[in-house]
């Protein structure tokens, strides 16, 4: 894959084939990232769980693949089918982290998933 970069001019970089791609705007090499498929998981009308696996080969300190996860949960005061609502969901993200986990110790160990 070749892309842009402001401060190094076209650079071409060896791509995992679960990137998504670099289409975005135009970054300084150590910006430059792989980003897989997103993991969403939604609640109370919002995504609470967003995880993706993401590599930043070229970064002041280079980040191998790993998982991107950012959680959110909004302040919320339940009864007990909604409090059974969001353990079910809490249920549904650790499942998806373990898959996650699953995966990237496959990249990491050298395998294509």
């Amino acid at each position: 894959m070749t892309v842009h970069t402001l401060d190094h001019g076209l650079i071409t970089i060896p791509e995992p084939a679960w990137c998504l791609g670099h289409d975005g705007p135009r970054d300084v090499l150590v910006d430059v990232h792989h980003s897989g498929p997103e993991h969403l998981v939604q609640y109370g009308g919002g995504t609470a769980l967003r995880a993706e696996l993401v590599e930043f080969p070229y970064g002041e300190t280079p980040v191998p693949v790993s998982v991107h996860v950012e959680l959110s949960v909004p302040d919320v005061t339940l009864d007990p089918p909604g409090l059974e609502g969001l353990a079910a969901v809490l249920d549904e993200q650790a499942a998806e982290l373990r898959r996650l986990a699953l995966r990237l110790a496959v990249l990491r160990a050298g395998g294509d998933w």
